[in-house]
């Protein structure tokens, strides 16, 4: 097998081949020219960050020397490794659903021509190598070894992504101002990034991420404060954290098809992992305060996500919404890991970081398939109003099919991967029993709530997205047809539910293999903590007291041992003799349950209750009407109601009611409201900034008077202070 850095220099390779190649192919032959580069670049990707997790083929490759700077560094070590790993299965997939985009649209020049008419012909020449290019910059990112070549690499991926949401928009009013937003709030957070650096950079003496960790336990309280702040709100614009999110959902909708599961499944994960980076792989907790501030941070980022998606209509911003809930949740686990880390309790960080890094593995891949799901339906319809949907299952089945996939996953259902993650991160919170501050309890009891209302509130969401999409009657253009997508956008699609399906039925494999990120993070492996050698073929099933291994022998946690290899199947933390068994689950064994359950009620169903019965189809009673009007039927915004209601404290909504009627006054067609949607981090952080920086501006106006002599005497009373200041400093 190839070694990991040969696996990279592939993926440049490959990266590097394709733009060349994009180059000079026509336009029609854009798609096969992702496809055909970009999937095997991508699966070095994951061989890559494979052969470092389960091989400890991890390496650092100095590249050159930059006089009086650094010399730039590849360097691969357990931390990066996974997300190498989830990158690589995020653009596998979007590779062959951005090449049948490009296979399915004509070639025509479009703004991108405009944009760049130096270099591209077509839009989709633009596409394919910025996309590829974009592939190479995010794999430099987290093979970076110093901060010279992260920062650049970092700028070349800002660019492109602003680039294809500009250029290549999908047909948004306010595309341009998207993209430029993104641009904006990236660059700001780029730069109190750098300064970050800078200060550890200074603190260290070099640029190198290596002597930067060497340094970073000389490092004063004050420093390391600075660098945290710098660093989480820095990183935290591109993971969409609180209060610095505001521009994500714009970016997302203005994205075209093609990309915007790029940026949701890949993109997304590189504001956490620089922060991952800094707070915990260069410069270690020391103190529990950086820890509260991400847990808290996390949590309530996740809730004001988790319940702005619950009530948007737009199922583009339904997904962005959520993906910003699901950063929350992967800041709140490692928040706690670092609280945890400062403490002096490894085992519960390693839990903690576990948690952390699993679930923005699942939350990359069920928000990629979710958001292919939503390219097919708005391809297929014309439509992303959930209001305007309904009835998809009947014409779209396998579509619907793999978006329940993904919505039972993002809901955290099991047995699939979504809840192994989300039950980890509640119960590594109930942890706090460890910690012997009162605030530290304090705030994991808080965060522990939040994130539990966030999970019921996401099933609610998702719930609502999928019924009110696929289900029921269709509401609009009942005579258009309605195609199935073809196997080009299916195919992505499968393959990442099947990975849902088998990161949450085998849980304990994962925990296995993103292990050795831990140890390096937590200084305790999480595999230890969390999988039990129950198998009696593993060499460390004797170290297990003989009395714990009988019991649970007896519940059948051995089931399976002459079939798989491993140390078992189930997800198990043990605690002290008072108290042997801490949380314990399995979704495994769940899965095998509950697939007897629905076997054996379809048998009992069909073959026996019904087996003598005739089916008699009626048509529906309609409330006595002849007939229920599509528009008449429960919409996503009545679903929703209920949650607006509740926190309209938070949303404070502009509403204006809109009734029809039909029939007599009783019967109402439909209550058309629109809502103005306002952030709730634009009501308390930027729009009194705003106001308090437009009061300044006007009150510094009164001095441009815009006359000669008024400009003259400013002047003379400047020169008249100045010599009145020399004077008394002379005298």
């Amino acid at each position: 097998m190839m070694d990991a850095l040969m696996l990279i220099i592939i993926f440049l390779g490959l990266c590097g081949a394709g733009v060349l190649l994009s180059l000079l192919a026509p336009p029609a032959r854009q798609g096969s020219v992702l496809a055909w580069t970009g999937c095997p670049a991508a699966l070095a990707l994951v061989l890559a960050g494979g052969a470092a997790l389960l091989a400890g083929d991890t390496f650092s490759q100095a590249l050159w020397s930059l006089p009086g700077l650094s010399t730039l560094t590849l360097s691969l070590d357990p931390v990066s490794a996974p997300f190498l790993v989830v990158t690589g299965l995020v653009l596998f997939p979007a590779s062959i659903f951005a090449a049948s985009e490009l296979n399915r649209e004509p070639g025509r020049g479009g703004s991108a021509k405009r944009l760049l008419p130096f270099s591209f012909s077509y839009h989709k020449r633009a596409f394919t190598v910025m996309l590829l290019g974009l592939y190479a910059a995010i794999g430099l990112i987290f093979v970076a070894g110093d901060v010279l070549l992260f920062m650049l690499a970092w700028e070349v991926m800002s660019i492109l992504a602003y680039l294809l949401i500009v250029s290549l928009s999908s047909g948004e009013k306010d595309g341009a101002g998207a993209g430029y937003l993104l641009l904006a709030m990236g660059e700001a957070g780029t730069l109190a990034a750098v300064v970050g650096f800078l200060l550890m950079a200074a603190g260290a003496g070099s640029l190198d991420f290596g002597a930067i960790h060497a340094a970073a336990p000389g490092f004063s309280n004050g420093l390391k404060w600075s660098v945290f702040l710098l660093s989480f709100f820095g990183f935290g614009v591109k993971a969409g954290l609180l209060p610095v999110n505001f521009w994500l959902p714009r970016a997302y909708v203005a994205a075209s098809r093609a990309f915007v599961p790029v940026l949701a499944g890949a993109t997304l994960n590189l504001g956490l992992y620089g922060i991952m980076r800094v707070n915990a792989g260069l410069m270690p907790a020391t103190s529990a305060g950086p820890g509260l501030i991400a847990l808290v941070i996390g949590a309530l980022t996740a809730l004001i996500g988790i319940l702005y998606a619950t009530i948007d209509k737009d199922l583009k911003l339904v997904l962005a919404h959520s993906s910003i809930e699901n950063a929350g949740i992967v800041i709140a686990g490692f928040g706690a890991g670092m609280v945890f880390v400062a403490t002096s309790h490894p085992v519960p960080a390693a839990i903690a970081f576990m948690a952390s890094i699993y679930h923005l593995i699942n939350h990359s891949l069920y928000k990629t398939l979710l958001f292919f799901g939503a390219g097919v339906v708005e391809t297929g319809t014309g439509i992303r109003n959930i209001n305007k949907l309904g009835g998809l299952i009947k014409w779209m089945p396998w579509t619907a099919a793999a978006f329940l996939a993904g919505a039972l996953a993002i809901s955290a259902l099991p047995p699939l991967n979504g809840f192994v993650s989300e039950w980890l991160t509640l119960q590594t919170l109930l942890r706090a029993a460890d910690l012997s501050s009162a605030a530290e309890k304090l705030s994991f009891a808080l965060a522990g709530a939040g994130l539990a209302l966030t999970a019921a509130l996401a099933v609610t969401c998702f719930v609502r997205t999928f019924a009110m999409s696929f289900l029921g009657m269709r509401r609009t253009r009942e005579n258009q047809p309605v195609q199935e997508a073809k196997m080009g956008a299916l195919a992505p699609m499968f393959i990442l539910a099947v990975l849902c399906l088998g990161l949450g039925v085998l849980p304990t494999y994962v925990i296995s293999a993103l292990s050795p990120a831990t140890t390096q993070l937590a200084g305790a492996s999480a595999a230890d903590a969390l999988v039990p050698p129950f198998f009696s073929s593993n060499p460390e099933h004797s170290q297990l007291p003989a009395g714990f291994v009988q019991d649970f022998h007896n519940l059948g946690a051995q089931v399976g041992q002459s079939l798989l290899p491993g140390r078992g199947l189930v997800v198990l933390h043990r605690g002290g003799e008072d108290n042997p068994v801490v949380f314990a689950m399995s979704t495994s064994y769940m899965a095998v349950v509950l697939i007897i359950l629905l076997g054996a009620t379809f048998v009992v169903t069909r073959v026996w209750l019904t087996r003598r019965r005739r089916l008699l189809r009626r048509k529906r009673w309609d409330g006595g009407m002849r007939r229920l009007l599509p528009e008449m039927t429960y919409t996503a915004t009545g679903f929703s109601n209920p949650v607006r209601v509740i926190f309209d404290a938070v949303f404070r909504p502009t509403t204006v009611e809109d009734t029809r009627e039909t029939v007599s006054r009783h019967f109402r067609t439909a209550i058309l409201r629109e809502r103005d949607r306002t952030y709730l981090a634009d009501k308390l952080v930027f729009r009194p900034a705003r106001a308090a920086l437009l009061k300044v501006a006007r009150a510094l106006a009164y001095l441009h008077q815009g006359k000669l002599n008024a400009y003259a005497a400013y002047a003379l009373f400047a020169l008249l202070a100045v010599l009145v200041v020399y004077l008394i400093q002379t005298s």
